[in-house]
């Protein structure tokens, strides 16, 4: 007899699959009949772990900032000052190779002109600048440049820039540095 996961076990099986399918369509082109299909569930318990389709999105906005804070974290412990912000940079990029985790978050700004997902968009990256403020010691000039590269960055895994090095590149390489 297969043992019966628990509801905290299936919310985070659910977040998993959910951050997938809201990558694709974001908040109003996904179907939480999607999200239960690959999550293994049936919508009404989906609806019993999560309220409503916008708290799951919600909290897959969340998620999102969880996962990019901890890559932080790791990054920079145990480092100080330009060397943990390096650190802090060079762990965002490897997130991004996770493209439907870099999706969803462009989803969560898409989805942003709600004010329940600006809040937590706004509470997220808030939280972002804060650690990395104190972990680099930056100035508020060099924060912003990180910040903005790291934007950079999300825009170009998402058209895939890297891709076009091998082929087209010159440009893309001095873009990216």
């Amino acid at each position: 007899m297969a043992l019966r996961k628990s509801a905290e076990i299936r919310r985070e099986e659910v977040l998993q699959a959910a951050v997938k399918e809201f990558a694709r369509s974001g908040l109003h082109g996904t179907s939480t009949e999607a999200i239960a299909r690959r999550a293994g569930i049936s919508q009404p318990y989906l609806f019993r772990l999560y309220g409503t389709k916008k708290d799951l999105f919600l909290a897959t906005c969340a998620r999102c900032f969880e996962l990019v804070l901890a890559a932080f974290r790791e990054a920079a412990e145990g480092r100080e000052g330009p060397e943990a912000l390096k650190a802090a940079g060079q762990a965002y990029g490897r997130l991004l190779e996770d493209r439907e985790m870099l999706l969803a978050q462009m989803q969560m700004y898409v989805a942003s002109g709600d004010p329940d997902v600006r809040r937590v968009a706004r509470r997220g990256f808030a939280e972002l600048y804060r650690y990395v403020e104190q972990a680099s010691d930056a100035s508020p000039a060099e924060l912003r440049d990180f910040f903005a590269r790291g934007m950079l960055m999300n825009v170009a895994a998402a058209i895939d820039l890297p891709d076009i090095c091998e082929a087209d590149g010159a440009w893309v390489r001095r873009l990216l540095g």
